[in-house]
């Protein structure tokens, strides 16, 4: 888990309300992504669905290897295939299934109606071209900005994501900056072209901690700003306590546990998300407490064990758990759980 300890979750008098998925900007249906190695079938993404609503944030947490980053890339059909294929599913972007678009009209809508910001902003960036030139190409190529206007577009996003002196860093090139920087820079073509929907992909993994809460504020602030809605991906639940409206929990290529930031840290109802809380760093935590890693290893997703994936791993589990997928089922209201078991007892 990363370093950063937890921040509170938002009060509920401060959280957005579920979105009806009916008015949802996206919606994911039964999403299954398999990668094939010979005869062997990996299921990355099984049985995936959720929506996102128009200005909401969107936090899918989960270890690496849960199938988070795999789900993100499947939106925007961006697996490589092979050994990778969307087997089935649909997604929904503003009434319009993705899965089913031409590449001509799947282009017009990846970095223009919806954008992605992903994990390592130094093999992201293109080294041989400065940030002017990066910033650029996509206003060229979506909104057909005219030349003249172009230079003063891509001062404005620097000044955004507040890079300071941006007349002297716009034609720098990529490894003149720092890492914290070049994130930034990701940041800013991500919204050149004012995207309805950004997927931010690991976007603090490899930055230190107190950069990593300014990146974090800086995608909140513009997200707001622009009235975009967000995808935030990480393993760490404690760095989206704060930023998230809602979260997904994800094992095992499976959505587990959902519900909002305030649901899910104060009432977590699977015993992989109490797992996650018990292992990280908390703020309010008695001086000697000492964290709780989670038990075993993930599963071997070409060949996963039979019932409940988590359940090898589980200090509850029960002899359903090992016979029984259990369904992603309301708890309470819009919190849902995919768990044969109650935690409480």
């Amino acid at each position: 888990m990363s370093d950063t300890a937890v921040s509170q979750p938002l009060d509920q008098s401060e959280e957005m309300p579920v979105t009806d998925p009916a008015d949802a900007l996206l919606q994911v249906e039964n999403l299954h992504t398999v990668f094939r190695q010979g005869r062997r079938a990996i299921n990355a993404v099984n049985g995936v669905s959720f929506s996102v609503g128009r200005g909401e944030t969107l936090a899918i947490v989960g270890e690496s290897g849960s199938g988070k980053s795999v789900t993100a890339m499947s939106l925007l059909r961006l697996i490589p295939s092979p050994p990778g294929e969307i087997i089935d599913g649909d997604v929904y972007f503003d009434g319009r299934n993705l899965l089913d678009m031409s590449e001509d009209e799947l282009r017009s809508v990846r970095g223009n109606e919806i954008a992605m910001i992903f994990q390592e902003p130094m093999t992201s960036l293109n080294p041989v071209l400065s940030v002017r030139q990066q910033l650029a190409e996509p206003m060229r190529v979506h909104r057909k900005v005219k030349e003249e206007n172009i230079e003063a577009r891509c001062l404005d996003l620097l000044r955004q994501v507040r890079i300071p002196d941006p007349e002297a860093r716009l034609d720098a090139y990529p490894h003149q900056f720092s890492g914290g920087m070049r994130q930034r820079v990701m940041i800013a073509m991500a919204l050149a072209c004012e995207p309805r929907l950004l997927i931010a992909d690991e976007p603090t993994t490899a930055l230190d901690v107190t950069v990593q809460a300014q990146i974090l504020e800086l995608l909140k602030d513009l997200t707001r700003q622009h009235g975009s809605s967000m995808i935030l991906i990480t393993h760490d639940l404690g760095v989206v306590a704060r930023y998230a409206d809602r979260i997904n929990v994800m094992y095992a290529g499976q959505i587990v546990e959902s519900g909002t930031a305030l649901e899910i840290f104060e009432n977590p109802r699977h015993p992989y998300t109490l797992g996650l809380i018990a292992s990280m760093p908390r703020l309010d935590a008695e001086e000697k407490a000492r964290l709780k890693p989670i038990e075993g290893q993930p599963p071997d997703l070409g060949n996963p064990p039979a019932g409940c994936a988590f359940h090898p791993r589980c200090p509850f589990a029960k002899p359903q758990c090992r016979e029984q997928d259990p369904p992603l089922e309301p708890y309470r209201g819009n919190h849902l759980k995919a768990c044969w078991v109650n935690v409480d007892e």
